[in-house]
């Protein structure tokens, strides 16, 4: 064989043992890097601290106070029938709280406002005067809703006995609150309205009017359900 035969064989025995040792050198940096590629990384940690954020908090639902619910409240200033006019605003507050199924909805001293349904002094109409009040809206968590409530009535003859009847709507609640003779003045009268529900009070002055002092406690029922937003 000739020498420069013999030289190209090496050379080319050479050059492919080095072809196959840098395809050897290769392959393990691109296998290895498989495992930590995208597909690994984007796998979804599991545990118990994803399965409880994953749960959406309940939302709290809103409170339904039924109609027939007793609402207890103090005047916060007087009202009557020779001070007062059909359609004036008075304000009060709850006087007793308001509990559904064991939980208060309405706080005592949560505010209230009413209004003068009718008042009609003695002399104004034959034979008597007249105080009817409702309540119509109170105040929960600083939002203030409207109510539909009884008429809380109240009616002062002009001679002999002067009475008083407190009606609490449509259940047909009701307490006469008073009966009194003669012309004592400023004579205060008050009577249970409804089954520990609170007082209806009044007072009644020499002239045979209704007056209705601050801090009278008055019970209206709700005639329409009331429904109250969660805090």
């Amino acid at each position: 064989m000739k020498r420069s035969q013999v030289l190209h064989a090496i050379l080319f025995g050479a050059i492919t043992l080095g072809t196959l040792a840098c395809s050897k050198q290769e392959q393990p940096a691109s296998t290895g890097a498989s495992p930590q590629g995208p597909q690994a990384s984007s796998q979804p940690a599991s545990g118990p601290g994803t399965m409880a954020g994953s749960k959406v908090a309940e939302a709290p639902q809103p409170i339904v106070v039924p109609a027939g619910t007793t609402i207890t409240v103090k005047l916060g200033s007087a009202v009557g029938t020779k001070t007062s006019n059909t359609g004036d605003v008075f304000m009060a507050s709850v006087a007793e709280p308001v509990t559904i199924d064991g939980k208060t909805v309405i706080p005592a001293g949560a505010d209230a406002k009413g209004k003068v349904v009718e008042a009609q002094a003695l002399g104004k109409i034959k034979g008597a005067a007249r105080l009817k009040l409702a309540l119509t809206s109170v105040t929960v968590n600083g939002k203030a809703y409207d109510i539909e409530s009884s008429v809380s009535s109240r009616t002062a003859k002009g001679k002999g006995k002067r009475t008083a009847v407190t009606t609490a709507g449509g259940g047909g609640l009701g307490a006469l609150i008073g009966g009194i003779a003669g012309g004592g003045k400023g004579a205060a009268i008050g009577a249970l309205a409804g089954a520990g529900a609170g007082f209806a009070g009044g007072a009644f002055t020499g002239n045979k009017q209704i007056e209705l002092p601050a801090e009278t406690a008055l019970s209206f029922e709700l005639t329409a359900p009331l429904t109250i937003q969660p805090q």
